[in-house]
């Protein structure tokens, strides 16, 4: 395997790149900043698991109805940290809010096929 590829190991898998991944992981954040409901919507797989300290292993479904409305409350993600393993991503960032207020999170986020399929959030602090 050459540097900056991924394999996926399962059958039948798609092999993505490093920067694949990065880039799918940096273009979710930014829809919500950018009020962008069709990106988050196709990088997230039909099957998603989204777990969080308020949600346990929601689908995508309900990520929509339950966790989408927050965008509205974002200004901005910045990304501090963000490290890649296989078809996973680990992710600090902080969160600036449309009235000014900062905290920070973490992320694990599996990709399969391209898409975003289990994320699990543990938050920060301010």
């Amino acid at each position: 395997m050459t540097a900056g590829v991924i394999a996926n190991a399962r059958e039948g898998g798609k092999t993505m790149h490093r920067d694949a991944i990065e880039d799918i992981v940096r273009r979710a954040y930014g829809a919500y900043a950018e009020d962008d409901r069709a990106t988050i919507e196709a990088l997230m797989s039909e099957d998603l698991a989204f777990t969080s300290p308020y949600d346990d292993r929601i689908g995508k479904a309900e990520y929509m109805t339950r966790c989408w409305p927050n965008h509205e409350r974002i200004r901005a993600h910045r990304i501090e940290k963000l490290f890649i393993e296989g078809e996973e991503a680990f992710i600090r960032y902080e969160i600036e809010t449309v009235d000014g207020q900062r905290w920070k999170n973490a992320e694990w986020m599996r990709l399969e096929n391209g898409q975003i399929r289990e994320v699990e959030v543990y938050f920060g602090s301010k």
